[in-house]
């Protein structure tokens, strides 16, 4: 059984779930999550705000909130990766930017052209390309799962005419990403929109490089390492573990899984990813541009010199992101 406490939905909240929900009412969480994240007139990124700052109105904030020095380093990380290959012919395709707005937009560039994604569009690629994200894949759907009576139990929710609450049922088919034995109570978000996405970006026909910031965990941490699940919601800068509150009005993330992500990868075409962490890939392959942008901002303590202190340190984001890269060869 789940959560008996019931949030209250709006009309139009349950005439987006009412669809995903079985004869019993019942509502797989990723469905759920989906609906809160994406839905075009009830989802999170759809409505008509601001999201990613340090405002007390915004939610939380990334590294493109720490102004173009991430925008540089991720240029200069590019062409490192791209060794021999000429950039002016790879058009940098960044999929999840907020409004819109590039990470490099007003950063000096080689590339061929530049196109912003937004978060929930359906991406269309070809050619050559270097397929950006940052903090993208953690916004996909998960579902949830626990343990429970020496197996898994799917975790959802009961939908009801004005009010959502949290549930659960037995797993219903054999789900191969699963552990065959679990621990009691043990909670395993499955990050299988993320899965999903990468399928279809990955099955499209470009060629290039696929480098994405986001934060995860191997499998075995996933299954064994966080009995509490990774599932987290985020408004006005707080981390909060209700995830049903406030449908639409709160950010809802899940950790990735790169063993996942990785295995896409290399059935789709590419070399074998390569995981690092934030600080260590851009040590590794922006090494110049760090040191031109430390040499120019040593007698002073700036806005970019902040910046790099939170992208590199292991306190703030250089430990607590990851990177993914992979490349593709031209058929």
């Amino acid at each position: 059984m789940g959560s008996s406490i019931s949030y209250p939905i709006s009309p139009a909240q349950y005439a987006a779930l009412e669809p995903k929900s079985d004869a019993d009412g019942f509502v797989r969480f990723d469905h759920f999550m989906e609906a809160a994240l994406y839905h075009p007139t009830e989802g999170y990124y759809c409505r008509d705000r601001e999201r990613v700052g340090r405002s007390a109105e915004t939610d939380f904030f990334t590294a493109s909130s720490l102004g173009p020095v991430f925008g540089e380093l991720v240029v200069a990380a590019c062409l490192n990766l791209l060794g021999d290959h000429d950039p002016a012919f790879f058009s940098f395709v960044e999929i999840g930017a907020e409004r819109g707005r590039s990470i490099i937009d007003g950063v000096a560039h080689p590339f061929s052209g530049t196109q912003s994604i937004g978060a929930g569009d359906v991406p269309e690629i070809e050619g050559a390309a270097i397929v950006f994200s940052n903090e993208l894949f953690d916004a996909q759907p998960c579902r949830r799962f626990r343990g429970g009576n020496g197996g898994w139990v799917e975790i959802g929710l009961a939908l009801t005419g004005s009010s959502i609450t949290e549930s659960s049922r037995p797993v219903d088919a054999a789900i191969d990403a699963l552990p065959a034995s679990v621990p009691e109570g043990y909670c395993l978000d499955l990050p299988s929109g993320a899965n999903a996405l990468a399928e279809n970006i990955v099955g499209q026909p470009w060629h290039g490089l696929f480098l994405a910031f986001d934060y995860g965990k191997s499998w075995a941490e996933l299954s064994t390492e966080v009995p509490q699940g990774t599932a987290r919601a985020y408004h006005q800068h707080r981390q909060k573990t209700n995830l049903l509150e406030s449908m639409g009005e709160q950010d809802l993330t899940c950790h990735i899984c790169w063993d996942h992500l990785s295995e896409i990868l290399s059935q789709r075409g590419f070399t074998p990813a390569k995981v690092l962490s934030q600080e260590a890939f851009l040590v590794e392959n922006a090494a110049d541009k760090l040191a031109e942008l430390m040499a120019s901002e040593a007698e002073k303590f700036s806005s970019r010199k902040s910046g790099l202190m939170q992208l590199l340190h292991p306190a703030a984001l250089g430990q607590k992101f990851q990177v993914i890269s992979a490349w593709r060869q031209e058929s």
